[in-house]
Order: C-alpha cells, then sequence, then structure tokens
C-alpha cells in the first residue's frame, strides 16, 4: 500500500469513481490517503460490499485518513466531454483538493487523469490497494446518498433502487415519463427517448 523510500513513507494518494455507467446524475471522485497508523478492517472494492458496511467503512476512512477529497462532473459535463473525459475531470477536481499533497497518486482501472503528481492507472484496483478501495467506497456512498436526493425530487424513475443505472425498471420510467433534467442526454436510451418525442411520439409510444 506504502512504498517505502530511504527517507520517509510516501503518501500515496488512491482514486477511483462512482457513476461511470448509469443514465442519470453526476459521477462522483474520491482520492484518499490513509494513514498506515490507523489501520481499517475490511477494505475492499464498494461493489464487494453490502451498503450499511459501505456505510460503516466510510465514516471509518473520514475518521481514520490522512486526506481525503471528493471531485464531481456534472451532468452538463458528461455529455459535453464525454463520459471518460469527465470521469477523469473529476479526478482531477479529487485530488486537486487534498490537503496534503501525495508522492504519488494512484487509480483504479487503465486509464489516469493527468495530474501534478506521478501517476499509476492499476487494473483491479478497487480490490487489491487499500487506499483505492477507501476511494471507490467514499466515492460510492456519496453519489448513492446524491441519488437518494435525486429520488425525493423525480420519484417517478426509481432512482432510490437502481442508483440511475439502465435497469429494466428504469428504462421502463423513461420511456413512460421521459427525461428529466437529471438524465444524461449523450447516453444512447436517454437519447432515443428524447429522439422519439422530438418526432412527436409520446414517452410510451414504440
Amino acid at each position: 500500500m506504502f512504498k517505502r523510500n530511504s527517507e520517509m513513507e510516501a503518501l500515496i494518494a488512491g482514486v477511483d469513481e462512482a457513476g461511470r455507467g448509469p443514465l442519470a446524475g453526476n459521477v462522483v471522485a474520491a482520492a484518499v490517503i490513509l494513514d498506515p497508523a490507523k489501520h481499517i478492517v475490511g477494505l475492499r472494492d464498494s461493489k464487494a460490499l453490502s451498503a450499511k458496511a459501505r456505510e460503516r467503512l466510510a465514516q471509518e476512512i473520514r475518521d481514520k485518513a490522512l486526506a481525503f477529497a471528493l471531485g464531481e462532473a456534472t451532468v452538463e459535463e458528461i455529455d459535453r466531454l464525454n463520459i471518460l473525459q469527465a470521469t477523469m475531470l473529476a479526478m482531477q477536481r479529487a485530488v486537486a483538493v487534498l490537503s496534503l499533497a501525495p508522492h504519488e497518486v494512484w487509480v483504479d482501472g487503465n486509464r489516469a487523469p493527468m495530474v501534478p503528481y506521478p501517476v499509476r492507472a492499476i487494473v483491479k484496483g478497487d480490490r487489491d490497494v487499500e487506499a483505492i478501495s477507501a476511494a471507490s467506497i467514499l466515492a460510492k456512498t456519496v453519489r448513492d446518498a446524491q441519488m437518494m436526493a435525486l429520488d425525493a425530487r423525480y420519484p417517478a424513475y426509481g432512482f432510490r433502487q437502481h442508483k440511475g443505472y439502465g435497469t429494466a425498471a428504469h428504462l421502463a420510467a423513461l420511456a413512460t415519463h421521459g427525461a428529466c433534467p437529471e438524465h444524461r442526454r449523450s447516453f444512447a436510451p436517454v437519447a432515443q427517448v428524447l429522439t422519439r418525442a422530438q418526432h412527436g411520439a409520446t414517452p410510451d409510444s414504440r
């Protein structure tokens, strides 16, 4: 996790995101520098944890980490830039507001954002690197909370259940109600609904 050199223990910022795949909502990234003196038991990829476990670990990460930060890219930025570039932007924003400057940045996946530090992309980093696992947990819990808030604003879509992913229930709601302001217009299922509406079709017509 923390690489040692001859002088000091390096500060590694683990970075991960939540929300690349959904049809609605922002993409959220987190950057975490763990404290090697304060071990957190149970860190792993957020997708392998229950919601209750994620919430418990997220609080422990906030309490014990040397530093953590969050960054987001909005639906409008996702549609303008594309989801990959918007994800890189969210990660850059998270790293930029860390209260400690890391010596290295380790990012989950096979692509890494441009940041003013040495950076590594690590495939399956959210499984194998504790700092990245911690970042995945923070990002996921923050984004899930955002989707719960969206559910209160737009209850017809079921955001509480599917968190914006393209489930059968979500696609059915899109077909029935059309897109809400938080849907990503550049994603195919949403674009198809908008195209039908532009041609004068009702949302639920085929």
